[in-house]
């Protein structure tokens, strides 16, 4: 089923608790999204891509310092503006984006991974919303190359959707990510319908190349209702799917076993990879671990293992209810002979924002962090120690699910794209090439005729997404080449003629 944008906001509440969902698609009044062909205007954003001159802008609050290479990730899908998958580098300046495909649709997850030995970015498309409303997604996965060439999509096995929540590429190359699978199931014992439905969550891993489903793991096999915090539906909307799981995160453990995430159960899981067996929970009513006061958490996501055998989760501390002041990244370590838990860090936004949903949380290569505030637009970076060293966000309209640092090249198929001007009496030149990660400088050059250009140039350093070149005159055709640090060409934009 197909819901509109403003279906997706009116679906999940609008609000900044929104019924027992993990998504809150838009918090603030709706903007509809931009034309598919936005008309003419006189100042542009970028002159040289008018069509991304409603692209979100990233605004950078604490300058980098001291940080780990990389580019930012981040998935606008609410407020003003375009929707799509967006990289930024560290001053908020695009690297790559592309819009959704329709207004229906929004990406979500974003991130850099590896398939079959290459660097690949992968995402989700869809629509959330589902029965009820509760953040619920229903669409696939795209796997696209370095030339951002889609290699291929990851569907679920059967007639069901995958969830938007996770995706993880494995070295068998495979792919884990989860289905929210509507269930006929007897809620009486709940002081529900005897013919109640459950939102069961569900594990698949598909094989990438055939789409053959090799495992599969259900909530309901596993867990049961009373480990739920969520309330369940009452009154008119009974009948709708009770979410007591609401799944939001999967991975491997060091050891190739699979950990997870279950919001509404405030726990953390450890499965068995073969069998299926939940061989520890973490947190929640059942427990397996004493958890000390200090890793305590609840309504989390992205729950991950770190290099060094700790694990780290983003605690939201807020949801259908209000655990914690603020929300955080926490490390802790885990003793398995002894069962407990024991803390290790926290890592705080420095206005101690609180995210009732979405958000993530990811080691970087120094030992560092990087945190995504979900439901507010914001990312942070951290040293070890949990100090900041570089804080944006989005605007304050908009929301990222998850916000990712990562090393990328790009290397378009496309060419460069060129916007001209004359002011002044001469030429005013603004190049770009979207997703292009190795341009260092930009060449201009011109002349009377497209195919015999003169030798006459101007050049300059790559100043952002887009960048301006003022060439001398008015001559009647124009060009740029898109140059790497030793100088040579990596791409030339179409002859552009000159109007006066």
């Amino acid at each position: 089923m197909s819901i509109s944008r403003r279906n997706v906001l009116l679906g999940l509440g609008g609000a900044a608790v929104t019924g027992v969902g993990g998504f809150a698609l838009g918090r603030l009044p709706w903007g509809e999204p931009a034309p598919e062909e936005p008309a003419a205007v006189e100042d542009p954003k970028f002159r040289s891509r008018p069509d991304l001159r409603t692209l979100p802008d990233v605004t950078i609050t604490m300058a980098a310092a001291g940080t780990v290479a990389g580019s930012i990730f981040l998935t606008p899908a609410s407020g003003t503006g375009l929707w799509g998958p967006l990289v930024v580098d560290e001053k908020g300046s695009p690297v790559w984006f592309k819009k959704v495909p329709d207004p229906a649709t929004v990406a979500i997850d974003l991130k850099a991974q590896q398939y079959r030995g290459k660097p690949v970015l992968t995402w989700w498309e869809g629509t959330i919303g589902g029965t009820g409303g509760q953040g619920v997604g229903q669409g696939e996965f795209v796997i696209a190359d370095q030339s951002y060439r889609e290699i291929t999509r990851v569907r679920a096995a059967g007639t069901e959707q995958a969830d938007q929540h996770d995706l993880v590429l494995t070295p068998q190359g495979t792919a884990l990510f989860w289905v929210y699978d509507p269930i006929p199931y007897d809620l009486s014992a709940l002081g529900g319908p005897t013919d109640g439905v459950l939102h069961d969550g569900v594990i698949q891993e598909i094989d990438i190349a055939t789409g053959k489903k090799v495992f599969e793991w259900r909530s309901s096999d596993h867990v049961g209702l009373d480990e739920s915090y969520a309330p369940r539906p009452v009154g008119e909307s009974e009948h709708l799917p009770y979410d007591y799981f609401h799944a939001n995160s999967v991975g491997l453990a060091a050891d190739g076993d699979i950990i997870m995430s279950a919001r509404h159960t405030w726990a953390v899981y450890k499965i068995d990879r073969r069998s299926g067996e939940v061989k520890w929970r973490i947190g929640g009513k059942k427990s397996d671990f004493e958890v000390d006061e200090r890793t305590a958490f609840s309504w989390q996501h992205d729950f991950r293992q770190r290099r060094d055998g700790s694990y780290g989760l983003f605690d939201n501390g807020a949801g259908v209810t209000k655990e914690k002041e603020y929300s955080r990244g926490v490390v802790f370590r885990v003793d398995e002979a002894a069962r407990k838990t024991t803390f290790v860090r926290e890592f705080l936004h420095p206005d101690r924002l609180s995210a009732p949903t979405q958000g993530s949380f990811r080691e970087l290569a120094d030992g560092g962090s990087f945190v995504g505030w979900g439901q507010m637009p914001h990312f942070t970076e951290h040293n070890a120690d949990g100090t900041v060293r570089l804080a944006g966000h989005l605007p304050l309209d908009n929301q990222s699910y998850r916000a990712y640092k990562a090393e990328w090249t790009g290397t378009p198929l496309d060419q460069p794209a060129l916007g001209l001007r004359v002011e002044g009496g001469n030429v005013i030149v603004s190049a770009s090439w979207n997703g292009a990660t190795r341009v260092a400088r930009w060449r201009a050059r011109w002349g009377t005729q497209p195919g015999a250009l003169a030798e006459s140039q101007v050049e300059v350093a790559r100043t952002g997404f887009e960048t301006t070149l003022t060439v001398p005159g008015t001559p009647e055709y124009v060009v740029a080449e898109a140059l790497d640090v030793g100088g040579n060409v990596l791409g030339t934009s179409s002859a552009i003629p000159v109007r006066v």
